[in-house]
């Protein structure tokens, strides 16, 4: 009886617990599957600084970074931590108060969710972020940076600019115990 009730209680939010919700999930574990064993492998198998190729626009150069973004702000990994942990939270708290967010709204969050817990490993068991992806003149980033990026974008998207994607289409996407007829 509590299940019902407690289901009940989503749906006039978000529809579904963020933890029921497949499609967040999935993506947000795979992001971080992804990230950890890119990352993991740098570490192992290349030398710090090293870059393969040693020249070009697109290498794979092994970097890391005790600061945010750009390198800005290093030697303080407590205070990206703990503004990770809130991140995480906003983002948690973000998707529970949207009323049935769409497929892009939910991916949005997913990837930010994500990238965020991709970092936040990072600082947590080694005091800095693992940084490989090394394109042109941009800094080296990594797979959670990427996905923080596209995300951002993807959100800014489906709120502000086309905030029709953001909705859900009550045919298509999670339908609460109300929309079965």
């Amino acid at each position: 009886m509590s299940d019902i009730k407690d289901h009940n209680n989503t749906t006039e939010s978000s529809g579904i617990a963020i933890y029921k919700d497949w499609l967040v999930l999935i993506s947000t574990m795979l992001i971080i599957g992804l990230d950890q064993l890119t990352k993991y492998l740098v570490r192992e198998f290349m030398n710090y600084g090293q870059s393969i190729p040693e020249t070009g626009f697109f290498r794979l150069t092994y970097y890391t970074n005790s600061g945010t973004i750009f390198g800005l702000f290093p030697n303080i990994p407590i205070i990206f931590t703990i503004a990770s942990v809130i991140a995480i939270a906003c983002l948690i708290y973000f998707y529970k108060t949207q009323k049935m967010g769409g497929v892009w709204l939910r991916v949005s969050i997913a990837l930010l969710l994500g990238g965020a817990i991709g970092n936040f490993i990072d600082r947590v068991s080694m005091g800095e972020v693992t940084d490989f992806i090394d394109v042109g003149m941009w800094p080296v980033f990594n797979i959670a940076d990427s996905s923080i990026t596209c995300g951002i974008f993807l959100l800014i998207l489906v709120t502000v600019v086309l905030p029709e994607l953001g909705k859900s289409k009550p045919s298509r996407d999670i339908k609460s115990d109300s929309d079965h007829s």
